[in-house]
């Protein structure tokens, strides 16, 4: 998989989302199609999120080990990788060192 570099036509959310004391910052946009989307970074820190509607989350900068929910393995994924998650369920997300840069496909 390619790294996503960037989206034409879009309308951004200026406010930022800040989570977790400012751990995980992200700008939500949408698409000339509708469609929502959202990119931010998640910086050094062990973090659980939760999910509302599936995602396809893309790392396109640094690394991650995540873990859903009902998994007991942990996976690494780094630039040009992604992983789904179910919607109504969440993840376990540990970043080290560098930030970990995503975008999240909602849907």
């Amino acid at each position: 998989m390619s790294v996503t570099s960037k989206f034409d036509s879009v309308t951004l959310e200026t406010r930022a989302n800040v989570y977790f004391d400012g751990k995980c910052v992200s700008h939500s946009f949408i698409l000339a199609d509708g469609t929502r989307k959202s990119v931010g970074v998640v910086l050094p820190a062990a973090l659980t999120f939760g999910t509302g509607a599936p995602e396809i989350m893309e790392c396109v900068g640094g690394a991650c080990r995540v873990r859903l929910a009902g998994e007991a393995e942990w996976r690494d994924v780094v630039a040009g990788e992604s992983f789904d998650v179910p919607g109504n369920s969440s993840f376990d997300i540990e970043v080290a060192g560098e930030p970990f840069h995503y975008i999240c496909h909602y849907g």
